[in-house]
């Protein structure tokens, strides 16, 4: 194992020591299940769980506009 993988063990360590014992096991559970999961089963939209993908009806032009036409702008300058 690399010193780099040594810290990272070292902190989640560190971060889970005070959980409870139910946490804990689940947290393991969770861990088992993704180093036995085949990437060819996870299918075409789990990167979509990971990052929280946006779903829109709309096209990118219209929400582009949408976006330019909420947008406000002041020369005002708020005194501190």
């Amino acid at each position: 194992m690399e010193t780099d993988e040594i810290d990272i063990t070292d902190n989640f360590i560190g971060m889970i020591k005070n959980l409870s014992k139910k946490v804990k096991l689940d947290l393991i559970d969770q861990i088992s299940a993704s180093i036995s999961e085949n990437p060819e089963n996870l299918g075409n939209d789990t990167w979509k769980k990971l990052y929280g993908a946006f779903e829109s009806d709309k096209s990118a032009e219209e929400i582009i506009d949408e976006l330019r036409s909420s947008r406000y702008t002041s020369r005002k300058v708020e005194d501190l």
